[in-house]
């Protein structure tokens, strides 16, 4: 059976630091390949600044493109928002009977959890893996023996952030995949 990491989230925008976090699970932990799953709306976040969902979709397309062990997925575009992780993992554990999800959160969404729909049903049904993010704190009970920390990469890098940086005009060239980055700025020369 294929071992499935789940990286869902907004990628509003897709930057180096979810290729890189990708990338480390594939390589140097236990997944055979990397879905990222772009969700249309997340019910804890904001939405005012959420970027358009197809232009999210496409940006993610265009930055994993030739890596195998990268998929962008668009599942959730199919459910009423906002959309629930337990409910997607649940119907691409029924659509996909040959792979074995394993979801994919940093510390900070850890912390969350318990407002998350349904976390303890997630938590018994699914295993998930926390990569750590500065600040926030990587306790597990051993109760949960499906949730299991990794030494992945600690990036400080967001999407919060390259939207700033992007906003005041700087230079980030090198925190964007260049086919994102590319369209990014041509979008900008469009405003």
């Amino acid at each position: 059976m294929k071992k499935v990491g789940i990286f869902s989230g907004s990628f509003n925008p897709v930057h180096i630091g979810h290729l890189v976090l990708a990338n480390w699970f594939c390589e140097y932990g236990d997944m055979d390949e990397v879905w990222f799953l772009v969700t249309p709306q997340n019910p804890l976040k904001e939405t005012k600044d959420l970027m358009d969902f197809r232009l999210r979709f496409e940006w993610v397309k265009k930055a994993i493109a030739g890596y195998p062990k990268f998929k962008v997925s668009d599942f959730e575009s199919a459910f009423p928002s906002p959309s629930y992780t337990v409910r997607t993992l649940r119907a691409l554990r029924d659509t996909f009977p040959d792979c074995h999800f394993h979801l994919i959160v940093g510390a900070d969404n850890w912390e969350n959890m318990a407002q998350w729909k349904d976390a303890e049903e997630l938590l018994m049904e699914f295993p998930l893996r926390i990569y750590p993010r500065r600040g926030h704190d990587l306790a597990v009970p051993s109760r949960l023996t499906q949730v299991c920390r990794v030494d992945a990469p600690l990036l400080e890098i967001s999407s919060s952030f390259i939207r700033e940086a992007l906003g005041q005009g700087k230079d980030i060239r090198f925190f964007l995949p260049e086919p994102v980055r590319n369209e990014i700025n041509q979008l900008r020369k469009m405003i």
